[in-house]
C-alpha cells in the first residue's frame, strides 16, 4: 500500500479554502518536494498529513490508517514533523530535546527503556549531534538546531517524515548537510515530505515534486516533468529558463529579470556544453543585443543562442575554431560592448575562442567550477586562462548580470548614477544555489514512487 494516500482532500481556514480536491499516493522510500508559490497551501497540506488538520472532504491515509481517526499518539508513531522555525523556548540540554521524540511511544507511568535510550543515541549519532548533548539547546547555532529538531523526530522511529522549509533561514552549507541527511533517511525506506522553496535543491534532491497553485495539484511526478517553464509561469507568474546545471546533471531553474530599458548595448557571450545558455537568456531578457560562439552546431548552447536570436557563429560538429571563424569572432568581440567567457571546459578546440575574447576592451570571466575540473589543453589552457583572468572582471554566476550593467554603462560612458539591468532585476535570479520562491518561489532519479490522481 502507499506510504500516504490522499483522496479529495479539501481544507478550508477561517471561510477560505486552501487545499481543494488533493488526490495523491506516494510510495514507501520515496523523498518528496511540496513546491509552490506563497499561499499555495504547503504548509496546510503537511498540517493535514501529520493530522493536525482535519479536511473538511475527503481522506489522507498514512500507512494504511486513517490519520484523523487516530488519537494524537497513535498518529505521532506514524509521521514525524521537523516545524519550520528552529527556535526553542526553553534551555533544556540536547539529549532531553531529541528524548522527546519518545514520548508516542511511552505510556504516562512508563519507565525509560533500552529501546528508548537506543532510538535515542542513535538519531544523536545519525545527526552528528552527540558531542552537544549536554549543551543547552537554545545556545547553539540555528544549523545545529534543525539537526537536533530532524533527531527529535529520528527518535519518533516513524515510516513518514514531515518538514515544513526544512532549509530555510540555513546558509548553503547546513542547507546541503540537511538535505543529505533527509536523502540518506530515504535511502532507508523513510518516506519523506518537505516544503521547499528552492527550487534547484528540490530538484537535486527529491525523487517527486508536487506543485500547488491556488490549493491544487497543478503537477505532479519527476522534477523534469514538473520544472516546465510552462508550469512555472502558471504557478509563479514569472518567466524563467529550465536547463540541465553544468555539474550535477540536474534540472536547473534560472528566474529571467524584467527587460529593462536601460539595457544598452551588445554583449558577446562565449560558451560551450551548455555553460553559457543561462547568461544568453539571461543577458537577453534584460535587454541586451547578443552575439555568440563560435560554437559547434550540435552544442546544447547554440539552441540557447538561436533561441533568443543572438548572432552566431559556428563550427561543424566536433570541428575545432579555425582561422575564419575566430577572425568572425574577434569581429563580434570588437563590437561588442562587453564580452562574457562563461565557466567552459578548456580544450584545444576553443582556445582559439579564449583568445578572440582576449581582444575585448570589457571582459567579464564567470567562474562556477574550478580551473582544474575544466582545463583539458594543459599548459597551453593555462597560460590562455591566466592571461584572460588578468584582463577580465572574475565574477560568480550570481554577479553577472550587475558587473555587466556597469561595464556596458562604462562603455557609453553613462554616469554611474544612470540605473542599469542590475539595478532593476535581481542578480540572485542566477545563482546556482537556488531561486527563491517568492519570485519563482535541482542527482538524477530513478523511477520515482508516486501517482498523483
Amino acid at each position: 500500500m502507499p506510504a500516504i494516500s490522499l483522496d479529495d482532500v479539501a481544507v478550508a481556514l477561517g471561510g477560505h479554502t486552501i487545499l481543494d480536491g488533493l488526490s495523491a499516493d506516494i510510495d514507501s522510500g520515496t523523498f518528496v518536494g511540496l513546491i509552490g508559490p506563497n499561499g499555495a497551501g504547503k504548509t496546510t497540506l503537511l498540517r493535514t498529513l501529520n493530522g493536525a488538520l482535519s479536511p473538511d472532504r475527503g481522506t489522507v491515509h498514512v500507512a494504511g490508517e486513517d490519520i484523523h481517526s487516530l488519537s494524537s499518539k497513535a498518529g505521532s508513531r506514524l509521521a514525524a514533523t521537523v516545524p519550520q522555525t528552529t527556535q526553542v523556548s526553553f534551555d533544556f540540554p540536547v539529549r532531553e530535546v531529541v528524548r522527546m521524540g519518545r514520548t508516542p511511544h511511552r505510556g504516562r507511568f512508563d519507565g525509560w527503556s533500552e529501546s528508548d535510550e537506543r532510538a535515542v543515541e542513535a538519531a544523536m549519532d545519525r545527526t552528528s549531534v552527540t558531542t552537544l548533548a549536554d549543551r543547552p539547546v537554545t545556545e547553539i547555532s540555528g544549523g545545529e538546531r534543525q539537526r537536533v529538531l530532524i533527531a527529535r523526530a529520528i527518535a519518533q522511529e516513524t515510516p513518514v517524515l514531515l518538514l515544513d522549509e526544512p532549509t530555510a533561514s540555513l546558509d548553503i552549507n547546513h542547507q546541503v548537510r540537511t538535505l543529505e541527511l533527509v536523502s540518506d533517511l530515504v535511502g532507508d525506506g523513510t518516506t519523506a515530505v518537505a516544503a521547499i522553496h528552492d527550487l534547484n535543491l528540490a530538484a537535486h534532491y527529491c525523487d517527486v515534486l508536487i506543485l500547488l497553485s491556488e490549493g491544487r495539484i497543478l503537477a505532479a511526478g519527476d522534477p523534469t516533468a514538473v520544472l516546465t517553464e510552462s508550469n512555472l509561469r502558471s504557478a509563479f507568474d514569472a518567466e524563467a529558463v529550465v536547463s540541465r546545471h553544468p555539474v550535477t546533471g540536474s534540472v536547473y531553474v534560472t528566474a529571467l529579470p524584467t527587460p529593462s530599458d536601460d539595457a544598452s548595448g551588445t554583449v558577446h557571450v562565449v560558451g560551450g556544453g551548455g555553460t553559457g545558455a543561462r547568461a544568453l537568456h539571461i543577458l537577453s531578457a534584460a535587454g541586451y543585443a547578443l552575439s555568440a560562439g563560435a560554437l559547434n552546431e550540435g552544442d546544447t548552447d547554440v539552441e540557447a543562442a538561436r533561441r533568443v536570436g543572438a548572432d552566431l557563429v559556428t563550427v561543424p560538429p566536433y570541428a575545432p575554431v579555425d582561422d575564419a571563424a575566430q577572425r568572425a569572432v574577434e569581429s563580434r568581440v570588437e563590437d561588442a560592448d562587453v564580452t562574457v567567457v562563461a565557466d567552459v571546459e578548456i580544450g584545444d578546440g576553443n582556445l582559439a575562442n579564449l583568445e578572440a575574447a582576449l581582444t575585448a576592451d570589457h571582459l567579464v570571466l564567470v567562474e562556477e567550477r574550478p580551473f582544474s575540473e575544466r582545463n583539458y589543453a594543459g599548459d597551453a589552457g593555462r597560460a590562455v586562462y591566466e592571461r584572460l583572468r588578468e584582463r577580465a572582471t572574475v565574477v560568480s554566476p550570481s554577479e553577472l548580470l550587475t558587473e555587466v550593467g556597469e561595464l556596458a554603462c562604462e562603455s557609453f560612458g553613462k554616469s554611474d548614477s544612470t540605473a542599469s539591468p542590475s539595478e532593476t532585476s535581481s542578480p540572485r535570479d542566477a545563482d546556482p544555489t537556488g531561486t527563491d520562491s517568492d519570485r519563482l518561489s535541482q542527482s538524477n532519479q530513478s523511477e520515482p514512487s508516486f501517482q498523483s490522481r
